[in-house]
């Protein structure tokens, strides 16, 4: 994880990542992180329980749907 971000940016990128309607790519193109930063980053700003219920509803709706994430 890249410590250049701010603790807004950070929170901004939480904020992104959280919504079902922001891609990883989205994402990337705004902070400049990758999707395994921002999953990183994730990791580190939720609770242990909370990045894994994130972590599924990714995966699932990615499963479902042709873009997502």
């Amino acid at each position: 994880m890249r410590s250049s971000l701010s603790t807004a940016a950070l929170s901004e990128i939480v904020e992104m990542a959280l919504s079902d309607h922001i891609s990883f790519t989205q994402i990337s193109a705004q902070h400049g992180v990758t999707p395994d930063e921002i999953k990183a980053i994730m990791r580190t700003q939720l609770k242990p329980g909370s990045y894994r219920a994130w972590r599924k509803r990714v995966r699932d709706f990615g499963d479902r749907r042709a873009h997502y994430k």
